[in-house]
């Protein structure tokens, strides 16, 4: 037999391994409101190829062999257990069983990894929480389709109803095609149909009611039958109390800015500063992309090294506040063609990092320039430590966070020598770290942070919202602190 056809034997093998996979992930997500990862990617609805895909990955980022015939015992061993609500990564289960030299059977040793989330330590299943999207653009459709995504398990979070101002005839068919078909993010996995009768959206089963009003004092959706629900404000209209606690009408509980909050508005990273929020608190915000993106390995290498102060500056992908064509805008440079320019702007990042890092001492400034590409952006933080190091420490340090660390949802590792930004459309981390730009000089160590701008914020912010609303989960085995 020849190479060839040993390689092409042992992908069959494999393939079909990942085909038994996928009616086990999705029996326990769906009966059990357990979801399967593999180093914090999601397995659940994932084809035979992704689930392949997403091993081949793991074992690059990971430095060692890691495949589905070796995770596979891990997920059948979780299907004879009493699991609760929960996320379990195999990919950290398989790790930590070969560094584990007690002679354990996979099934004594996946028993006792998930112990948390069996038997009479398990917690139980939430009522559905309802969620109002009050704006309906790129954010709010992102946000949309994670929500639907999520709801498959008929548990977690339900999205109820969009607010958004009337557009003239048809208007929620064209809301629903830009929901269906999205020219960066492709096509919306599953079907939507539109009842314009009674004003409803319906995305994978989910009813979803459109709202017209042209500000937030002329709704009641008590009158929709919503109920304590978490309104996430994807306008950026209203920053500060004043003006998002004209959300908290009759059936909002709480509302969720996804723009940096103003005033005394709670800024949240999720991953860093979530557990800070107060059960009584009712507005907060998001923060923005590149906060969600830079505040997390900030708090890595500060964690670590110590830092005494750095800058960032942010390559970021134009947006719907800039002009395709010149034309006028109320700020500087931004009324100049977004599509034809590198346009340099101003970014609250860095002063939003006091807000999430209060610890943090150092000074962090922060400059942005927008370039033309649509979707994904890239931070380069440029930081003096308190201490020396070398590029091998930093790298090995950061490769090891992004893996099994409290942060390894928020941060990424890729060390593919030819990645663009095109590559990380549809990235469900804050940031990732790209190990081949890696630079560091005794006390100075610059990190290049990828990060899709639209859809790696969307997945913090539903993040943020499962956590607030009681919904979120705990992982097994649990990261190392």
């Amino acid at each position: 037999m020849t190479v060839n056809d040993d390689s092409f034997t042992n992908w069959k093998i494999r393939e079909e391994i990942a085909e038994s996979m996928i009616p086990l992930i999705g029996k326990l997500h769906r009966e059990r409101d357990v979801t399967v990862l593999l180093h914090s990617r999601s397995l659940v609805n994932k084809s035979v190829v992704s689930i392949l895909k997403t091993h081949r990955f793991a074992r690059q980022i990971a430095g060692a062999e890691l495949s589905v015939t070796e995770t596979m015992p891990f997920l059948q061993a979780l299907t004879a257990l009493d699991l609760g609500p929960s996320q379990i990564d195999l990919g950290m289960l398989a790790t930590t069983y070969k560094a584990d030299d007690r002679g354990l059977s996979v099934a004594e040793f996946t028993a006792e990894a998930v112990a948390g989330a069996t038997g009479a330590d398990k917690i139980e299943r939430r009522e559905p929480r309802d969620v109002v999207l009050y704006g309906f653009g790129r954010i709010g459709r992102l946000v949309a389709r994670l929500l639907i995504e999520k709801a498959g398990s008929g548990n977690g979070l339900r999205l109820r109803a969009i607010v958004v101002r009337g557009g003239g005839a048809q208007d929620i068919v064209k809301r629903a095609s830009l929901l269906r078909r999205d020219s960066i993010h492709g096509q919306f996995q599953g079907t939507i149909t539109v009842d314009e009768d009674s004003s409803t959206i319906v995305a994978n089963g989910n009813a979803i009611k459109v709202i017209y009003a042209d500000d937030p004092s002329h709704v009641d959706y008590t009158e929709y039958g919503i109920r304590d629900a978490i309104l996430i404000d994807n306008t950026g209209k209203w920053r500060d109390r004043e003006g998002l606690s004209q959300h908290l009408r009759p059936g909002i509980e709480k509302v969720v800015l996804t723009a940096p909050g103003k005033g005394d508005v709670p800024n949240i990273v999720h991953g860093v500063n979530h557990d800070t929020i107060k059960p009584d608190e009712q507005i907060l915000s998001c923060a923005s992309c590149t906060t969600n993106a830079i505040v997390p390995p900030l708090k890595a290498m500060d964690d670590e090294y110590g830092v005494l102060r750095g800058h960032v500056e942010t390559v970021h992908s134009f947006t719907n506040d800039q002009n395709l064509l010149d034309n006028y805008h109320k700020s500087e440079r931004r009324g100049r063609s977004a599509p034809l320019n590198m346009v340099i702007t101003e970014t609250g990042a860095a002063s939003a990092v006091a807000k999430a890092l209060p610890d943090l001492k150092a000074k962090i400034s922060g400059s942005s320039i927008r370039v033309p590409v649509p979707d994904v952006s890239i931070a380069i933080l440029n930081l003096q430590l308190a201490r020396e190091t070398t590029r091998e420490e930093v790298h090995d340090y950061l490769r090891e966070v992004s893996l099994t660390s409290p942060l390894k949802r928020q941060i990424d590792f890729i060390t593919a020598p030819d990645a663009v930004s095109s590559d990380f459309i549809g990235s469900r981390h804050a940031s990732i770290v790209d190990a081949g730009a890696l630079k560091v000089d005794g006390d100075n160590a610059i990190l290049y942070l990828w990060y899709d701008n639209e859809f790696g914020y969307s997945c913090q912010v539903v993040r943020v919202v499962q956590h607030v609303s009681g919904v979120e989960y705990p992982t097994y085995p649990a990261p190392a602190v």
